[in-house]
């Protein structure tokens, strides 16, 4: 207990150093948790474009039977094909219809003959993608358009990449300011209290005694940016949680999966008690000396 009323009372004794503390915390656990959700919704996108057919074939209104049947023979005849689905307009009122059920002004003026039929495919070998892609782009007279889901997936995880990247970079950063700005702190208050550190070796107090308090305070600072910085991201996510899922339906980009929460949680008070301790640590070490 005495070591703990030494630590607040450390901590009191220079608040505006404290609250630096905590805010550079606050800040690098803050934006790890950003990039740990916005991963997962990126994940989830991925995941999802991953499992629909990579090419769809848009067909223009008021084609023949023998024609769209003409179109599904010479795609069955290319290679490596694993499915050829053909979604007809009533087909395709149904699927909208479905995605948008939670949303009924979406679904009212939507009707079978404002939707165009399709062929969705899928192969097995992703060189196929760009043949099929290219000899139906130039069949004008029956093709309305082509998306090329191998595009998207490849952009996303571009986009994915470059995110990971960044916020790798950028965590390191902060991280980096973080241990540095508690290590400037730590050590100037060692500095400060040198000959209170003194006086209590004379008087028989250990060396973990003495170190003791400096090593709580950083971890103090820790687990309180660490929940600030997963409180902050926390109510953020809920706050747009159904814009970004409206934005990405039907992708679940932002879910209410309490688990995950719950070990975001767990990892932002501790990798924060470990970073203010490791930090403390380094000033103690290096400016306490027996």
């Amino acid at each position: 207990m005495t070591n703990i009323n030494t630590t607040w009372h450390h901590i009191r004794r220079s608040p505006f150093q404290s609250l630096v503390a905590v805010l550079i915390i606050f800040i690098s656990l803050a934006i790890i948790n950003l990039f740990l959700v916005v991963n997962r919704g990126m994940t989830q996108l991925i995941q999802y474009f991953e499992t629909k057919p990579e090419v769809t074939i848009f067909l223009k209104d008021g084609l023949d039977r023998s024609v769209v049947e003409n179109l599904q023979k010479e795609l069955a005849n290319y290679p490596s094909i694993r499915e050829i689905k053909f979604i007809s307009k009533e087909k395709a009122l149904d699927i909208y219809r479905e995605q948008n059920k939670n949303n009924p002004l979406l679904t009212e003026m939507v009707t079978a003959s404002i939707l165009p039929a399709s062929f969705e495919v899928s192969v097995s070998d992703p060189k196929v993608l760009s043949q099929i892609a290219e000899n139906f782009t130039i069949k004008t007279n029956e093709v309305d358009e082509i998306i090329y889901q191998k595009d998207i997936i490849n952009t996303l995880l571009s986009w994915t990449q470059a995110i990971r990247q960044a916020s790798l970079i950028i965590i390191s950063v902060t991280l980096s300011i973080s241990i540095l700005v508690i290590f400037v702190i730590i050590s100037m208050k060692i500095t400060n209290r040198k000959e209170e550190i003194r006086v209590s070796r004379l008087l028989g107090a250990s060396r973990f005694y003495v170190i003791k308090p400096f090593l709580l305070e950083g971890a103090y600072y820790g687990i309180i940016g660490g929940l600030l910085g997963f409180g902050t991201v926390t109510i953020l996510s809920f706050a747009f949680k159904n814009s970004l899922n409206t934005f990405f339906t039907p992708i679940t980009f932002i879910s209410a999966d309490y688990l995950f929460y719950a070990t975001l949680l767990g990892g932002s008070c501790f990798f924060g008690v470990v970073i203010g301790l490791f930090a403390s640590w380094i000033g103690v070490k290096r400016y306490i000396k027996f």
